[in-house]
């Protein structure tokens, strides 16, 4: 099995690599120099790639794609026209115009665009009544200091990369609907810098979601944290039951970063995507309607 890893514009492709190795041949292309030299290091045996018509052209079994945003569109399109099952690291649009290039795409059951926690084994069993749920609130904790360093400026910058908002919140709101389903809008957001001064976007922020169901929900993103973890709490006349995913001792599996891989090589091997589009599309026009409503500094 060869799998190709198009882009490492972020820290996801080198931890699905780790998992990726054991079960495949990998193939890799890269614009930057440094993050490429880095790769190799860690996978000495992977094959390189001058650019992505070359690594596309190889006919790879399977695709990972991680590129810049601004990017995302056109490299999906180039992926989806080799015919290969394609993962596309989070979030697959961070604009409006992005968005719309993507409904441009026809996007069929053969891409995968997800939050990794979808699959952490704490949650990925989770099931609701909702015609027992009364609200839900997901809580994000999630540092993002290392922007402030001047890291990965296009991750940081709204119009790019989407910010706190969207590259954080995007693992808030997948938990929701993967809980209730895709009929969610947004309701309202806001977002502020409350610690890491020098950022584009924003260290904390809030969204209220609400579903044609009439259920209410609420994201939370907390950007400075000494910890990783996220929380999902539902409520209903009874009570709370709240859902706890944490990195614990193996961080692959206890994020869902294994999970993923695994379900990615399922659709390597034939199945078709276990997140059906309706959903990621929903996930992106929230996340982009909190973009667009939370003012910029």
């Amino acid at each position: 099995m060869r799998i190709a890893l198009a882009g490492l514009a972020t820290s996801h492709p080198y931890t699905d690599a780790r998992t990726l190795a054991r079960h495949a041949e990998l193939t890799v292309w890269e614009q930057d120099p440094e993050r490429l030299a880095r790769f190799v290091e860690e996978h000495p045996r992977a094959k390189v790639a001058g650019g992505l018509e070359e690594l596309l052209a190889a006919e790879p079994d399977g695709v990972v794609l991680t590129v810049p945003n601004p990017q995302a569109p056109a490299a999906l399109g180039a992926v989806l026209r080799t015919g290969a099952p394609v993962f596309m690291n989070k979030p697959a649009a961070a604009s409006r115009e992005q968005l719309e290039a993507l409904d441009r795409l026809d996007i069929t059951d053969r891409v995968l665009s997800t939050s990794v926690l979808r699959f952490a084994p704490a949650f990925a069993g989770a099931r609701v009544d909702p015609a027992e749920v009364l609200a839900v609130r997901a809580t994000v904790r999630h540092d993002v200091g290392i922007w402030a360093t001047g890291y990965n400026p296009w991750q940081d910058t709204p119009g790019q990369g989407g910010g706190t908002m969207v590259t954080m919140g995007v693992h808030g709101v997948e938990l929701l609907v993967a809980l209730l389903g895709p009929e969610v809008r947004l309701a309202g957001a806001a977002g502020a810098v409350r610690h890491y001064e020098g950022l584009r976007s924003e260290d904390t922020g809030v969204m209220a979601l609400r579903w044609g169901s009439g259920i209410t929900g609420t994201v939370e993103i907390i950007g400075v944290s000494e910890d990783e973890a996220y929380t999902v709490t539902v409520h209903t006349r009874d009570g709370s039951r709240e859902i706890a995913i944490e990195a614990g001792e193996d961080h692959l599996k206890g994020l869902g970063y294994e999970g993923t891989v695994n379900a990615f090589l399922d659709m390597v091997a034939g199945a078709p995507s276990p997140v059906p589009w309706e959903q990621t599309r929903a996930i992106l026009e929230v996340l982009i309607s909190a973009r667009e409503a939370v003012p910029t500094h």
